[in-house]
C-alpha cells in the first residue's frame, strides 16, 4: 500500500476509492450525536501538510479505539479513501500506532513543505533587512530575534488557508512579495510601512494558531480564544515598540520625520484594519492607502491559496468544472493556461502587425 501526505491524499482521493496509507497525528476528538441519539466521534488528524476530519461511528472499531487514545497519538491509517464536498471518507480502515524511527520520520515532516518554508523564511528576513526606516527596521529585527521560532511554528488559520504548521510564514512571505510589486506599481505607497504591516498583521496568531515545539496538532490558548489575533497583535506591536524605544539607538530617532509616534500609530492601524470590515473582526476600517493595500493583498493571497487547494481536492462536475468548496462562493472553472507561442509564430511576431 502506498504512503501519502495529507495534502497528496486530498489531491488523489475522489469519487473512486484509492487504497493508500497516511501517517497523521490525532489532533482532537469531539463527541457528537446522530439525529437518532447515537454517539459518534469527529476525529481531526494532521501532518506537516494539512489536516482532515473523520467520523467514527459508535458501531465501528475506530470509535472504541479512538476513545482510548490521547491527543497527539501518531497513527498510520490504511484505508480505501474517497472524497466529496464534505471532506475525506475512509472505507475498510485499519490503523497502527507509530513508534521508533517511523515516529521520528513523521515528526521530521514533509521535505517539500519544509524546504518551501525555509525559502519563505529567508525571504521574510531579506525583506525586513531592506527596510530603510530605522524604527521599523529595529522593530522587525526585534520581533524576528525574540519570536522567530514561535513565528515559524504558527499557522495562518485554523482552516481554509495555510492551515498547517509554518503556514503563517508561507502566507507572510507571499504577501511581502506581492506588496513589493504593488509598491513598484504605486510608488506613492510607503513601502517600509506596508512591508512591516504585512509582517505584523497576523502576529497575534502566534497565540491563536500555535503549535507545540514538536508535532502537527494545532493547539488552543485562552488568550487566542478570549482576545483573537487582532487585539493580540496590537498589544504585541505596542510591547515591541516600547522595547526598541528604550534602546540606545532610539536617541537618534527624536528628530526623524515623520515622528515616531505617528509611525507607530500608522502601523497599529494596519494591524487593526486588515480584515477590512467590522463584520469580519476589524475594530476599525482601512483609512490609509497602505491599509487598503494590505487588506486586499491579504485577501488575495488567502483566496488564491483556497482556490489552489480546491482545484487539487474538488471533484469534477463536468469537463473543466469543479465542485464548490467552502468558503469560496461558487463552483470553480478550470483556469486558462498561459499562451505558449509555437516557434513559427514567435519568430514572425516582430512585424508589429495584428493580422
Amino acid at each position: 500500500m502506498k504512503f501519502l501526505t495529507i495534502s497528496d491524499l486530498k489531491e488523489q482521493a475522489g469519487e473512486q476509492a484509492v487504497a493508500v496509507s497516511v501517517d497523521c497525528e490525532l489532533q482532537s476528538r469531539s463527541q457528537r450525536q446522530t439525529k437518532g441519539g447515537k454517539p459518534y466521534l469527529v476525529l481531526t488528524f494532521a501532518d506537516a501538510t494539512g489536516s482532515f476530519n473523520l467520523n467514527a461511528w459508535s458501531d465501528a472499531p475506530m470509535f472504541e479505539a479512538a476513545s482510548g487514545m490521547t491527543d497527539g497519538t501518531v497513527l498510520r491509517l490504511h484505508a480505501e479513501w474517497t472524497q466529496n464536498q464534505y471532506g475525506l471518507n475512509a472505507g475498510n480502515i485499519a490503523w497502527e500506532q507509530l513508534d521508533g524511527d517511523a515516529l521520528e520520520d513523521f515528526y521530521a515532516g514533509d521535505a517539500k513543505t519544509a524546504e518551501k518554508q525555509r525559502r519563505d523564511w529567508e525571504a521574510i528576513r531579506t525583506f525586513c533587512t531592506s527596510l530603510k526606516d530605522p524604527r521599523l527596521h529595529a522593530l522587525a529585527d526585534h520581533f524576528i530575534q525574540d519570536l522567530g521560532a514561535k513565528f515559524r511554528r504558527a499557522a495562518a488559520a485554523r482552516k481554509n488557508h495555510h492551515a498547517r504548521r509554518g503556514g503563517l510564514v508561507e502566507h507572510v512571505a507571499q504577501m511581502m512579495r506581492t506588496a513589493d510589486v504593488v509598491c513598484s506599481a504605486y510608488p506613492q505607497l510607503n513601502r517600509d510601512l506596508l512591508i512591516t504591516g504585512v509582517l505584523f498583521h497576523d502576529c497575534g496568531k502566534l497565540w491563536e494558531n500555535q503549535y507545540a515545539e514538536k508535532g502537527f496538532a494545532q493547539g488552543f490558548s485562552v488568550h487566542g480564544e478570549m482576545l483573537g489575533h487582532i487585539p493580540l497583535g496590537i498589544e504585541l506591536v505596542n510591547k515591541l515598540w516600547r522595547d526598541v524605544a528604550e534602546g540606545p539607538a532610539a536617541k537618534g530617532w527624536l528628530t526623524l520625520e515623520p515622528a515616531s509616534e505617528t509611525v507607530r500609530l500608522h502601523l497599529l492601524h494596519l494591524v487593526a484594519s486588515h480584515h477590512g470590515e467590522y463584520q469580519f473582526g476589524s475594530p476599525t476600517l482601512p483609512r490609509t492607502p497602505e491599509a487598503i493595500a494590505l487588506h486586499h493583498i491579504d485577501n488575495l493571497d488567502a483566496k488564491l491559496e483556497m482556490m489552489k487547494d480546491a482545484y487539487a481536492q474538488a471533484n469534477q462536475l463536468a469537463d473543466g468544472i469543479y465542485e464548490k468548496q467552502f468558503p469560496l462562493p461558487a463552483n470553480l472553472v478550470e483556469p486558462l493556461p498561459a499562451f505558449d507561442a509555437p516557434p513559427a509564430i514567435a519568430k514572425s511576431s516582430g512585424t508589429g502587425e495584428l493580422f
